[in-house]
């Protein structure tokens, strides 16, 4: 994924969760740290500062779906185009450019920003705020078990 989606998003814990706000913050400290996170900023919105790497397996699979992409393309052109005979599957060479663009494109800096605001009575976090990137503020609601203020999560089919 070579862009980065910035969304804003309110999430309330589900019953049962903690919310005693030095729980609440320690979850999701550990949920960033252990997703190679750092604390850049902190104050009444914790920044988070982390960089995404390119996966081995991503370019991997990139450059093989290339090669089978480009040799249907040289068996195209070589019934469409015969005076070329087999010479147009020399295509397939090239997939591995596919590969090293996506390994020189993929790193970027990311920046998730989050803020907790407490019940009037200060003894429990009654909303989160997360404002970053659309993949990690997904993945930070299914692990600590929240749901978006307003909505109602329904598990999906392929979910356990």
């Amino acid at each position: 994924m070579l862009s980065e989606k910035i969304v804003q998003k309110t999430f309330v814990r589900e019953e049962g969760q903690p919310t005693a706000p030095s729980l609440v913050a320690g979850e999701i400290l550990s949920f960033f740290t252990r997703n190679s996170f750092a604390v850049s900023d902190r104050g009444e919105v914790i920044t988070f500062e982390g960089s995404m790497t390119p996966s081995s397996a991503q370019a991997a699979l990139l450059t093989f779906c290339t090669v089978i992409s480009l040799g249907s393309v040289g068996l195209v052109l070589s019934i469409a185009v015969p005076e070329g005979g087999n010479n147009w599957f020399w295509l397939m060479t090239l997939s591995p450019l596919a590969g090293v663009y996506y390994w020189t494109k993929a790193s970027r800096k990311e920046e998730i920003k989050v803020k907790m605001v407490l019940s009037d009575d200060g003894n429990s976090v009654s909303e989160i705020l997360v404002r970053g990137d659309d993949v990690q503020v997904e993945q930070m609601r299914r692990e600590l078990k929240m749901s978006e203020k307003g909505m109602i999560y329904v598990k999906g089919i392929f979910e356990t």
